[in-house]
């Protein structure tokens, strides 16, 4: 299962009424357990990929960077994988320093093999990009900032 899966399932549970998630494929078996205020996850991967666990597990205990900024943070929608731009060879939608108009593409959110353009929620300059290409992100995390 791969780490993108596993960081979905964990948020499902988190953001839901659920308390337990188990689920087995044939490279794995996840069981995910609700405790209070917070998921406590089991993963239990084949012997043939032992890093797997450990680097899910560190990848997934890593929190989204807080922002304390001046200007206007642009959020993520949803929990998927960010670019950039169109396409690896495309210029980036907003690059620091760049003008951009409300309700202008500035990102690109994909989710469960769906690109989703992710507009300005306001004119402004962008003074700062706070997500790499193809880095995971969560709903609600600061993506751009806007003054």
């Amino acid at each position: 299962m791969d780490l993108r899966k596993l960081k979905t399932l964990i948020d499902l549970v988190s953001e839901s009424n659920i308390s337990e998630l188990e689920i087995t494929e044939a490279d794995g078996k996840v069981r995910i357990v609700k405790s209070e205020g917070a998921v406590a996850q089991q993963v239990y991967m084949p012997a043939a990929v032992p890093m797997a666990a450990p680097a899910a597990a560190a990848a997934i205990a890593a929190a989204p960077v807080l922002v304390e900024d001046t200007g206007h943070a642009v959020k993520s929608p949803m929990v998927g994988t960010f670019y950039r731009s169109a396409s690896p060879t495309a210029k980036p939608f907003a690059e620091v320093g760049q003008q951009v108009k409300e309700g202008e593409p500035i990102c690109i959110i994909e989710a469960m093999k769906i690109m989703n353009e992710i507009d300005a929620d306001k004119t402004g300059t962008v003074t700062k990009v706070l997500c790499e290409n193809g880095q995971p992100v969560e709903f609600g995390q600061t993506l751009f900032v806007i003054e």
